[in-house]
């Protein structure tokens, strides 16, 4: 079959690579017909996430039909059309028992990288490098799914594949970050990013009753995009004190919830950024905290700071004084996908939540090289490309 394969930094190509087979009584094969990109995705390209080995298949949101199912599968059927997590979990475990699904013990098949990077191992993803257990990605004609009964969802009829794609990562993702970062009626919220993850967090802190949501990025069409079809507040960071313009707002307090969506190649206008980067190339840190720093200096005193985006190692200049003097709650994680998809496909049927405006280009899987330039450079006004292997070039 083809698939989009990792062969080194900054270099992918669309290869033929084996057909997946069932290996374990619980697994089943997807037959993919839509497959996202994701920002988390360049790190892997760019070279900050170290554990990628050559051929290694890329992609985790995805959306396909059930051609095959080993006999432990008894909640589908060969034909269904399911949207799968991109996180992988056993949902017997303690930590899935407890709706902690990214945490599960059995989804990485390969943990000691991870623990002796975290010292415990998370679940495993797909097509996120060998610490996440090495599993083939989504940017694929087929994909092997473990665990099927436990992350495939059977998609309602009435939600297209152009919209329901999406409740793989990207709306989970961010309706965590609004959940589990304790958005309350009336709050307001500010949320750096204004990607895919950063408009389903907006959207989520509305439906979980914000009176005002205001999202920061630096892109006028990302901004423009996120007003228009999420209808929250924006700021351009490079116009704008941040910090200043959330006080305004805010009426001198800071936003309630401050949710972090950039992960750790994150941008700065200012002098920080040049500072973060070389400590960057030269691997003297991991990872670019800026949009966490800012985000734990505007948050109002006793609020609350989710970090959604990917972080890999380490950082310089963290504020841990600012988090412990104004009593804030931090917390970050993983998409716990599994506790959140069948809710989403539901209010994506009811049409409370629209997503098909983040596929900005779809294309073929043939082209998928392509895409990710375009995702990459921000050109052409791309938030999302989506590849279709049936599609024609």
């Amino acid at each position: 079959m083809k698939a989009l394969c990792w062969e080194g930094v900054d270099k992918l190509a669309v290869e033929r690579v084996p057909d997946p087979q069932i290996r374990n009584t619980q697994d089943a094969i997807v037959k993919v017909r839509q497959s996202a990109v994701c920002g988390s995705d360049l790190h892997l390209i760019n070279g900050y996430i170290p554990f990628m080995q050559a051929g290694d298949v890329l992609g985790h949101e995805f959306l396909g039909e059930i051609v095959e199912v080993g006999p432990d599968v008894h909640r589908h059927s060969v034909g269904d059309r399911v949207v799968v997590c991109s996180f992988i979990s056993c949902g017997r475990c303690w930590y899935c028992r407890q709706g902690l699904f990214a945490c599960c013990d059995n989804g990485n098949t390969n943990p000691a990288i991870a623990e002796m990077a975290w010292g415990f191992a998370p679940g495993g993803c797909y097509g996120y490098s060998h610490a996440m257990g090495g599993f083939a990605g989504s940017h694929a004609e087929y994909v092997r799914v473990p665990y099927a009964d436990t992350g495939a969802f059977r998609v309602p009829e009435e939600v297209s594949d152009d919209r329901a794609v999406f409740a793989s990562d990207a709306a989970p993702t961010g309706w965590m970050g609004a959940d589990l970062g304790g958005v309350r009626p009336g709050d307001v919220v500010a949320i750096w990013g204004c990607g895919a993850v950063g408009q389903m967090a907006a959207r989520a802190a509305m439906l979980l009753g914000a009176e005002r949501v205001i999202c920061i990025d630096r892109f006028d069409y990302r901004l423009r995009m996120t007003e228009r079809h999420i209808g929250a507040d924006t700021i351009n960071y490079e116009r704008t004190d941040v910090g200043g313009e959330l006080r305004e707002r805010t009426g001198g307090r800071g936003p309630d919830v401050c949710i972090e969506a950039v992960g750790m190649e994150a941008h700065s206008s200012g002098p920080q950024f040049l500072y973060d980067q070389v400590k960057q190339q030269l691997r003297i840190e991991t990872d670019r905290p800026i949009a966490v720093r800012e985000a734990i200096h505007a948050c109002r005193k006793g609020g609350s700071v989710f970090v959604l985006g990917v972080f890999a190692g380490l950082v310089d200049k963290f504020p841990l004084g600012a988090v412990m003097n104004k009593g804030l709650t931090l917390r970050s994680a993983q998409q716990h996908g599994q506790r959140y998809i069948p809710m989403l496909l539901d209010r994506m049927r009811s049409g409370e939540l629209r997503t098909e405006h983040l596929a900005t280009h779809r294309m073929p899987l043939d082209r998928a090289t392509e895409g990710y330039q375009l995702f990459k450079d921000k050109r052409d006004d791309c938030v999302r490309a989506v590849f279709q292997p049936d599609a024609s070039t």
